[in-house]
C-alpha cells in the first residue's frame, strides 16, 4: 500500500516543521509549503534516510491562486492528497489604534485567509475520492481575547467559525472529509520574535508554554482521529467556563493582568517583522523559550477531545454545586 500524501503549510518552521517530523515518522509521504525555500530544504533533509519521499514548494498561502496550482502540482507529484495542515500564520501585537491597515490586512490574509485558501485547495482535490482529513489551527481559551491581539484573535475566530460552516456542506454532500480546529496554547516557537510588535515591550508567551511536538501530536491525533476539535492542556478548561457564565469577569481580569502577562523584562529590541519578506536565518521548530516537552514525567500533556471536555466541565460543575451546597447547609447551621 503507498504511502499517505500531506500537505503541511508553514512547514520551514515552528508548528509546521515539527509537524512535519512527526507525520514522517508515521510514513506520510510529505510536500512542504512555505515561502523560506531554503528553511524547507532544511526541514527536507532532516527526513533523508526516513524511507518517505518529500515535494518542497515556495507558496505564499496568502495567494490562492498559487495554493490551488500548489495542490494540483503535488497530486501529480506525489499522488492524492489524504491530508492537508493549515500550520501558516502572522501575528501583529498591539494596541488596536496601533495597527495600520496594511497590518491588519496582512495578518488576516495569512493567518485567516491562507487558511480558507488551503482548505479549499485540499477540498478540491479530497472531493474527487472523497476522503481526507483537513486542519487548522486555532486558540485555546487562555489565549482568546487577549489586550494588544485583536488582529490574531479575530483570524482564529474567524478560522473556527469558517470551519462549523464548511463542516455541514461536507455532510450534507455525503464526504468521508474531516475538518478539525486544533486549538492550541503558548508554543515555543521562533513566530514571536519575528511579529510585528508595536506594544513598545520586548514580548514573551501568555501562560504555560508547550514545545512545538506537543502541537505537532495534537495535529497528528486529528489526522489519525476523526475529531471536530482539539484542545490541548486542561488550563483552556477553567477560562472556556468563566468566559461561558461570567465573561464580564474575564474582561475585568484581563484589563488588569492581562497586558503585563505579556511583558518580559528589559527594553524593546530593534528586530525585522515576516510582513514583507520571510525573516532570514537557520530558524527551525523550537523557539527561544523553555515549554513543556511532549512527555513530562512521563505522561504526554493532556489533548480535550468535545466528549472529555463535556465530562471535565460537568465534573467541574458539580463540584462547585457541591461546595456551593456545603456553603448553604454551613451558613444555616
Amino acid at each position: 500500500m503507498p504511502n499517505q500524501i500531506a500537505v503541511v503549510t508553514g512547514a520551514g518552521a515552528g508548528i509546521g516543521r515539527a509537524t512535519v517530523r512527526m507525520l514522517a515518522s508515521y510514513g506520510f509521504d510529505i510536500a512542504l509549503l512555505g515561502r523560506n525555500a531554503q528553511r524547507l530544504e532544511d526541514a527536507a533533509a532532516e527526513l533523508q534516510g526516513s524511507g518517505i519521499r518529500t515535494l518542497t514548494l515556495g507558496v505564499d498561502v496568502a495567494d490562492a491562486k498559487a495554493l490551488s496550482e500548489a495542490a494540483e502540482h503535488i497530486e501529480r507529484e506525489l499522488g492524492p492528497i489524504t491530508v492537508w495542515i493549515n500550520a501558516a500564520g502572522l501575528t501583529a501585537i498591539g494596541p488596536v489604534l496601533s495597527l495600520d491597515s496594511e497590518t491588519l490586512r496582512r495578518v488576516t490574509e495569512v493567518t485567516y485567509l491562507g487558511s480558507v485558501y488551503g482548505t479549499q485547495a485540499a477540498l478540491t482535490c479530497m472531493r474527487r475520492r472523497g476522503s481526507g482529513t483537513i486542519v487548522n489551527l486555532g486558540l485555546a481559551h487562555p489565549l482568546r481575547g487577549l489586550p494588544l491581539q485583536a488582529a490574531v484573535n479575530g483570524a482564529h475566530a474567524a478560522i473556527s467559525a469558517f470551519c462549523d460552516s464548511v463542516r455541514p456542506e461536507i455532510r450534507a454532500l455525503s464526504d468521508r472529509i474531516d475538518l478539525t480546529v486544533v486549538h492550541l496554547p503558548s508554543i515555543n516557537t521562533p513566530r514571536l520574535g519575528w511579529s510585528r510588535n508595536r506594544s513598545g515591550h520586548t514580548l514573551k508567551p501568555v501562560g504555560r508554554v508547550y514545545e512545538p511536538e506537543v502541537a505537532a501530536h495534537a495535529i497528528c491525533q486529528a489526522v489519525l482521529g476523526h475529531h471536530r476539535d482539539i484542545w490541548v492542556g486542561a488550563s483552556s478548561i477553567l477560562p472556556s467556563l468563566i468566559n461561558g457564565l461570567a465573561p464580564s469577569l474575564r474582561d475585568r481580569y484581563l484589563a488588569k493582568n492581562g497586558l503585563k502577562a505579556q511583558f518580559a523584562a528589559g527594553a524593546q529590541a530593534e528586530a525585522d517583522d515576516s510582513f514583507d519578506e520571510s525573516v532570514e536565518g537557520a530558524y527551525a521548530a523550537h523557539g527561544p523559550y523553555e515549554g513543556i516537552p511532549l512527555r513530562e514525567q512521563g505522561r504526554k500533556p493532556l489533548l480535550l477531545t468535545i466528549p472529555r471536555r463535556m465530562g471535565l466541565g460537568a465534573v467541574l460543575m458539580g463540584l462547585l454545586g457541591l461546595t456551593a451546597a456545603w456553603c448553604s447547609v454551613r451558613r444555616r447551621s
